[in-house]
């Protein structure tokens, strides 16, 4: 009798958005590649790759937050800009 590990949750479609437990960031899954999925930032930039298994859905909750959270960091940093 051989006992295998829990199956592996399917991987959330393009257009979704995911945390990444690796890296504890949220990104919008653009695409699937090899045992990876590209996540991009928010509010737009440079994919990354995330391995599945580091891979979890985000409620509103966690979303709006993380979406919060990255408008804040704009908008300090237009803030920054201007001081200089």
């Amino acid at each position: 009798m051989t006992t295998s590990g829990p199956e592996p949750a399917p991987a959330p479609s393009p257009g979704t958005a995911a945390r990444d437990t690796a890296r504890d960031r949220v990104g919008i899954v653009m695409g699937h590649e090899g045992p990876y999925l590209q996540l991009r930032p928010l509010s737009g930039g440079p994919e990354w790759d995330v391995d599945l298994a580091d891979i979890r859905p985000v409620n509103p909750a966690e979303l709006l937050r993380a979406q919060v959270a990255e408008a804040n960091a704009r908008s300090r940093q237009a803030l920054r800009e201007r001081e200089v």
